[in-house]
C-alpha cells in the first residue's frame, strides 16, 4: 500500500503546474484594451461625424471664423474632412471587433490623424477637440501596445 502511496504523491509533484480556473490565459489579459479601443474608435467615428455635420451645415456655431482656425480653410472643407475621418473610424472600430490586421493598422492611423485634425481644429472649439484628442491617445495605445493579443489564431 505505501508503493501506491508514493507512486501517487511522486506523479502529483512532476505535474506542471495548471492555470487558476478564475484566470484567464496569459494571451486574454489584455485583450480587453483592444476592446475597448474598438468600441471608442466607434465612438470617435460618431463624433467626427457630429463635428462634420455641425461644420457643414451651421458654420456660426464654432468660436472663431474660419480664418482665426490654424490651417485657414472654410468649415464646409472641415465638415467633409471630419465626415470622412468618422467614416472610417467606424469602419475601423468595427473591423477590430474581428481582429484583423488591417482593422488595427487602420485604426492606429486614423487615431492619428484625428488628433492631428483636431488639434488644427482646437481653435474652433478647444474643450471638444481636447477630449477627442484624448480618446485618439486611449485607442493608439489600446490598439498598439495590446492589438496582437486578438488576432485571428491559424
Amino acid at each position: 500500500m505505501s508503493d501506491v502511496r508514493q507512486q501517487a504523491s511522486a506523479t502529483q509533484t512532476n505535474r506542471a503546474p495548471q492555470q487558476r480556473e478564475h484566470e484567464p490565459p496569459p494571451g486574454d489579459r489584455w485583450s480587453g484594451w483592444v476592446l475597448f479601443a474598438s468600441m471608442m474608435l466607434i465612438l470617435l467615428g460618431c463624433f467626427q461625424g457630429i463635428a462634420g455635420l455641425v461644420a457643414l451645415f451651421d458654420k456660426g456655431y464654432y468660436l472663431v471664423g474660419s480664418n482665426g482656425l490654424v490651417v485657414h480653410v472654410n468649415y464646409t472643407t472641415w465638415g467633409w474632412v471630419h465626415l470622412i475621418v468618422g467614416v472610417v473610424a467606424l469602419v475601423s472600430g468595427f473591423g477590430l471587433f474581428t481582429g484583423a490586421m488591417w482593422a488595427r493598422a487602420l485604426g492606429v492611423i486614423v487615431a492619428g490623424l484625428s488628433a492631428i485634425l483636431n488639434f488644427a481644429f482646437i481653435a474652433a472649439f478647444p474643450v471638444w477637440a481636447l477630449t477627442i484628442i484624448a480618446i485618439d491617445v486611449l485607442v493608439i495605445y489600446g490598439i498598439a501596445a495590446h492589438g496582437k493579443e486578438v488576432a485571428p489564431r491559424a
